[in-house]
């Protein structure tokens, strides 16, 4: 595959055989129209009806797709994931594979890209068209994520987004982080990030494959991403300065219950012994978990210094040019 495509589309999708030949013809069009080079990337994310079948006959359409497939459903983080490593267009864009998203929104998006500088601009849904039980805790996840991460975004979790090439490179996502590759991207040193407001289409087939989970799995996953983006280097920041903190109050606390125990007793007054005093206890406390806390910065630093993590996905078929 040629690296002088001007753009690559990525697109994950799990059950989704009736809108996939809309979706890829109307990429195509816009495509054209536009005189892009192009390919769609197209990752089955363990589909269970014939949506891989459906691939199968648009690529003998499209020479432009190229495809695989999961064995099970990993999530659109693997998803994406992979269909980042294989892109090779100097714009990348993600979009869902419901038709929410437009393809007519590309050639703006890349010429943002390209003319303003910006190394990812991502689509804000201004006006949805979702049930409300999804846009109002969605205002409230954003609002969150904004004020975490410093990035003035309205919509972190649109599907519709662009990148440089140099970006989708240069990032790893994984477990449910697809919601933060804006601020993946940030910590990475990417730190030109725009927003552009987008079409959002009502849902023409099916339904919605996220329930009400998404919503707790998307705040812990802001930690994590929070937590990575300050920490993840160097863990002992964190866990050695907490512990060394609670080790030194506790450590004080329980040296002046005991000189203050002696002290009573050797002048005459009146005192208490060292194991009925709650303080005690508390202080002790203290230091025990000083120490662990210590101990679990420690070994971050020696895991994070071993290791090379690298996800790995079971890929049952493959579609290649």
């Amino acid at each position: 595959m040629s690296s002088k495509l001007d753009i690559s589309v990525v697109v994950p999708f799990f059950n989704e055989e009736e809108s996939l030949p809309e979706l890829v013809a109307w990429i195509d069009r816009v495509a054209t129209t536009n005189q892009l080079s192009y390919e769609i990337i197209m990752v089955d994310d363990g589909s269970t009806d014939g949506s891989w079948g459906v691939v199968e006959r648009l690529k003998e359409q499209y020479p432009q797709i190229r495809a695989i497939s999961f064995m099970r459903n990993y999530g659109k983080s693997a998803a994406l994931y992979c269909g980042f490593e294989m892109a090779e267009g100097e714009v990348v864009f993600t979009m869902d594979a419901d038709l929410q998203d437009s393809p007519d929104e590309i050639p703006e998006m890349r010429r943002m890209i390209l003319e303003e500088g910006y190394d990812l601009v991502s689509g804000w849904k201004k006006r949805r068209y979702d049930p409300i039980s999804k846009r109002w805790p969605s205002k409230f996840f954003n609002a969150t994520a904004r004020f975490m991460s410093g990035i003035k975004l309205n919509d972190f979790n649109c599907g519709l987004k662009a990148y440089r090439r140099k970006v989708v490179k240069s990032i790893e996502v994984y477990g449910e982080m697809h919601r933060y590759i804006p601020i993946l991207a940030k910590h990475a040193g990417f730190k030109r990030i725009g927003e552009k407001v987008v079409m959002h289409q009502e849902r023409k087939y099916g339904k919605s494959k996220f329930g009400i989970e998404r919503m707790v799995k998307g705040y812990l996953d802001l930690i994590s991403v929070t937590f990575m983006s300050y920490f993840g280097r160097s863990p002992m920041y964190l866990f050695g300065s907490l512990g060394t903190l609670m080790f030194l109050f506790g450590g004080v606390t329980a040296l002046w219950i005991i000189i203050d125990k002696l002290y009573s007793q050797f002048n005459g007054l009146m005192w208490r012994a060292v194991a009925d005093q709650p303080m005690f206890y508390i202080a002790l406390l203290a230091i025990i978990l000083g120490v662990q806390l210590f101990l679990a910065g420690f070994l971050g630093e020696m895991i994070n210094r071993r290791s090379v993590d690298r996800n790995t996905y079971l890929i049952e078929k493959k579609i290649e040019n």
